[in-house]
């Protein structure tokens, strides 16, 4: 066993060596430092603001929807672990990837229908367009190679995922040029509940038919725009993509990644219009946070179209595809998702946001308060002091990671009324100091 470290050298040589995300070499402020994790709280190694643990107000990213060091998916990952942690997956399968399959099958939209499982959400995005892609090639239409989405987007930070994420207010300006070029709807009118503007349905239509010869697929993420700025829209618009892509012959591809696995209150926010895509990602909450792994669907449609084609293969094959350890850890935080009444869960964390935040819409500096599922946004009129915002939160005894104008929360299912309503209060005094 090598010699235990203290925080304080743990975190120079993490300034010294580690790269951490959205961030430059070396950090410009030292990240806490978390020593063990339970439940909803993060336990730190050394007392921050006064504070010893946090509760997680992000579920890690959205992904840790039953909490941390849960019983049962601890059991799933130990039980697989003594059986085989990685096999290759060309040429071989087992169990944890062909139940997986199964599963996603049985609780996706109907006609998605085959599994390919790789090993990030980006990555899926990826799939997703490759799959796009070939599928026009293998039909002797090799210019439908575009695709088409809507402003305010964020889908990934590999190479195809940048190209669709929005090209002015996302994260990857510095690519423009660079990327293929793709063709931008604006931004979907705000409000799940609102009826659907009749200008922007013939605006989404008209783009769709003037492009559709070199269209292959229309991405989008249904109902809730995340990363890319934490916005609701209609449904509605979701029905108009569908419809729009079925009369002009271009295929839809629904990024579940964040929005999956009951975040919105709906197993998957396609249901809550009715639609169902050709194309579907999943990431995130797929393994409950455990591990990294995520998941491209397609109809057989898609599939056997691509295994007409010349090259009858979709060429694609991450070394740890269907990796059984992560595979495994998924079953087990489907089955655990599926066992409760996770919809009532998620009904009761919205009420609790609804609650908590109504308050922030008085305080100075605020735009809007927006709830929907287990995801609370309050948007200020100004870039946030992410520093400022974040001391802020952690006085309160929360994690919260702000970006751009937002202050916002994705608790985990679990996390009781007492702490749903202490995260509020530590995004209200985010949003002051922020």
């Amino acid at each position: 066993m090598p010699e235990p470290l203290t925080p304080g050298e743990l975190l120079a040589l993490d300034r010294q060596h580690v790269w951490h995300p959205y961030g430059p070499m070396p950090g410009r402020a030292a990240p806490l430092l978390v020593e063990s994790a339970s439940g909803v709280r993060l336990r730190l190694a050394e007392p921050v603001e006064g504070q010893g643990e946090l509760v997680d107000g992000m579920s890690s990213w959205w992904s840790a929807v039953h909490g941390y060091n849960h019983p049962v998916l601890n059991d799933a990952a130990r039980g697989q672990l003594e059986r085989m942690s990685h096999v290759m997956f060309g040429g071989l399968t087992h169990e944890p990837a062909v139940r997986l399959a199964k599963r996603l099958v049985d609780i996706s939209p109907e006609p998605l229908q085959h599994v390919f499982l790789a090993d990030s959400g980006s990555v899926s995005v990826e799939v997703a367009v490759k799959m796009c892609l070939q599928y026009w090639r293998s039909l002797g239409k090799p210019r439908k190679q575009r695709l088409l989405t809507w402003r305010g987007g964020y889908h990934g930070d590999t190479w195809q995922p940048m190209s669709v994420c929005d090209p002015d207010g996302g994260m990857h300006e510095l690519w423009q040029g660079v990327l293929p070029r793709q063709i931008f709807a604006d931004t979907p009118p705000a409000g799940f509940d609102a009826a659907p503007d009749e200008a922007y349905t013939a605006h989404l239509r008209e783009l769709i038919g003037r492009h559709a010869e070199e269209l292959a697929a229309v991405i989008v993420e249904p109902v809730v725009q995340g990363a890319g700025g934490m916005s609701f829209h209609s449904p509605g618009y979701l029905r108009v993509l569908r419809e729009a892509c079925d009369e002009h012959g271009v295929l839809l591809v629904f990024d579940e990644i964040a929005t999956g696995f009951g975040r919105t209150g709906a197993l998957f926010a396609a249901e809550h219009a009715g639609v169902a895509p050709d194309v579907m990602c999943l990431g995130k909450a797929l393994t409950g946070g455990y591990l990294t792994l995520a998941a491209t669907l397609c109809t057989t449609a898609v599939a056997d179209g691509i295994s007409r084609g010349a090259l009858p293969v979709l060429a694609h094959g991450p070394t740890f595809m269907g990796n059984p350890l992560a595979a495994a850890v998924a079953d087990a935080s489907i089955s655990l998702l599926l066992s409760q009444d996770w919809g009532q869960e998620v009904k009761r964390i919205e009420a609790g946001l609804r609650n908590g935040l109504a308050p922030a819409a008085d305080i100075t500096g605020v735009r809007e308060v927006r709830v929907l599922g287990a995801i609370g946004v309050v948007q200020l009129d100004h870039e946030v002091d992410m520093a400022a915002a974040t001391r802020a939160a952690v006085r309160e005894g929360v994690w919260l990671r702000p970006f751009r104008d937002l202050i916002y929360t994705m608790p985990p299912y679990i996390t009781g009324d007492d702490d749903v309503a202490r995260i509020c209060a530590a995004v209200c005094a985010a949003a002051r100091e922020g």
